[in-house]
């Protein structure tokens, strides 16, 4: 059985190919082609969803070219994706503006006229509130949350309001795309707030969308992530390379499918990925909140699990950050230089390996450094889109491998502060598969089990966990499968890292001050940046 998987992250899509034989799920290629992102002054986060189309056609046409036969073969497709984002698309299927990012934080007047005032529990509306989560289990109380974006489409611009058919997130454009079919996937439903969760199948709340407002002729039909929506279309077919007739399957958000990718999908387990965001998930098998935080319980993939989730918006995106303006030079104040990767005696072949060993050179806690991984805001375990990144604590011994090793650091402990905000409500496993790129790096990986204080473990294919967890929907889908946990049996760890007990106490102090950081600059965040908005 020939399965194809897009990984639709936030900067770019992975297509893999995948071989599902004799029990083993082989990788038979896959490419990577990367879209814009397109960051505004006043919050606003935005992608252009013919991009996200196109960037799927010339990866599948590469593939193509490389495995035309295993390409023609093909027998399911389906999608892991980035979430919360809000995609309006008229009678054709056409998107009517670019896609608002879950990274957007515009609807901040709408949020407070629609869930912020009056009588108010933990900053929120009391009867909302209440019965927000009496009917979906969770409340939309971020900026970031779906329904304001909508309502601020509806506010700023009405004209295209005025034309909207369907209200999809980003996999939900890309198969109506397909097939011609539009539908949301029950996690991609649940992360929009609006979805019933008390009722034995799929529906919209018509409470809670009365509640806010919500026009629900614009909400799709929902439907499970292994159903079979539709078939590929001809024309579809011709520009991504491949035959009419495939069966598309809704598949999942990445919040849903990587823990099935990792092999987290027993009760208890958790997992962390680390990619352009992060997050900690933890599989339960009831609904729980932590409004204070953040956190809630999200739907997932499992019929009867969730996964409680708490997200950081930028964690890879951080090492990204350092390496386009740290670690090289933007100004060209070097007359002549030669970048490691254009080297072909260079012993790394990436730039991303390069500084991996460098941050090796520092000692664990960077020599006093820390580094706070809120370069768009943050969201858990508090939410402040004035809040910023920041190096602290430098000296004028202070150099690049100490801010280098400081910015993993950082995000190591973010996720700890996840990890602790997660327990106050469950149980979370002493062993936790790490997956995304971050998992690449074996730095990284001894440096989060140390910060943690928990074994970690890694699979074979940590960067394409996503597109895995997507394969093995497919196959369930295609009848291979009985269920989603029985599929996940083919994920085996490879890698396993113990923290390393002479680094607690240095980690336990840098901790300390990491977590203080956001109250005793809080007000100063908004001082500079609340004006932005």
């Amino acid at each position: 059985m020939h399965l194809l998987s897009y990984d639709i992250g936030t900067s770019g899509v992975k297509t893999c190919l995948y071989h599902l034989i004799d029990n083993k799920l082989v990788t038979i290629g896959s490419s990577l082609r990367e879209y814009d992102l397109h960051i505004f002054p006043d919050g606003g986060a935005e992608q252009d969803p013919d991009q996200w189309w196109e960037a799927l056609c010339e990866s599948t046409n590469e593939l193509k070219e490389d495995y035309p036969d295993q390409l023609s073969k093909v027998e399911g497709i389906s999608f892991c994706s980035q979430m919360q984002s809000l995609v309006l698309v008229n009678h054709e299927g056409k998107a009517l503006r670019p896609s608002m990012s879950y990274m957007d934080q515009r609807a901040e007047k709408q949020r407070k006229e629609g869930i912020a005032h009056g009588i108010q529990v933990s900053g929120l509306n009391a009867k909302k509130l209440l019965l927000s989560l009496k009917h979906t289990g969770a409340v939309a109380a971020s900026v970031k949350d779906p329904v304001w974006k909508y309502h601020w489409v509806r506010e700023n611009e009405p004209e295209i309001f005025e034309k909207v058919h369907r209200w999809l997130d980003v996999k939900e454009y890309l198969i109506g795309r397909m097939t011609g079919q539009y539908i949301m996937s029950e996690d991609s439903a649940f992360a929009t707030l609006l979805l019933d969760v008390r009722s034995p199948e799929p529906r919209w709340s018509t409470t809670i969308c009365k509640l806010l407002n919500v026009n629900m002729e614009h909400l799709p039909e929902i439907v499970a992530s292994t159903s079979v929506v539709g078939t590929l279309r001809k024309q579809q077919a011709q520009e991504l390379g491949l035959h009419a007739g495939i069966k598309v399957i809704a598949g999942g958000g990445d919040a849903s499918l990587i823990g099935v990718g990792a092999g987290a999908t027993n009760l208890h387990d958790t997992h962390i990925y680390w990619g352009t965001s992060g997050w900690v998930g933890t599989v339960t098998d009831k609904q729980t909140v932590d409004l204070t935080a953040m956190v809630a319980s999200v739907v997932g993939a499992q019929h009867g699990f969730y996964n409680y989730f708490a997200e950081l918006e930028t964690a890879g995106k951080c090492f990204q950050w350092v390496r386009d303006h740290l670690a090289l030079d933007e100004i060209n104040i070097y007359l002549n230089k030669k970048p490691i990767t254009d080297d072909p005696e260079a012993k790394n072949a990436s730039l991303y390996a390069y500084m991996t060993e460098v941050i090796e050179k520092s000692p664990p806690g960077s020599n006093g450094v820390i580094f706070t991984p809120w370069l768009h805001g943050n969201r858990c375990p508090f939410e402040d889109p004035h809040a910023r990144a920041m190096f602290f604590n430098l000296g004028i011994e202070t150099g690049k491998r100490d801010m280098l090793r400081a910015v993993i650091e950082g995000v190591c402990y973010h996720l700890r502060w996840f990890l602790e905000t997660q327990e106050k409500k469950v149980t979370t496993s002493n062993t936790i598969r790490f997956v995304g790129g971050g998992a690449l790096s074996t730095t990284t990986c001894q440096i989060l089990a140390d910060i943690l204080g928990r074994t970690i473990e890694t699979t074979g294919d940590p960067q394409n966990v996503g597109s895995v967890g997507a394969a093995i929907i497919t196959a369930c889908g295609l009848g291979k499968f009985r269920t989603v946990a029985e599929a996940t049996t083919l994920i085996k760890p490879q890698r396993r890292f113990t923290p390393n007990p002479d680094n607690r106490a240095v980690y336990q102090t840098r901790y300390d001050a990491f977590i203080s950081l956001y109250k005793n600059n809080k007000k100063t965040f908004h001082k500079l940046n609340g004006g932005r908005r």
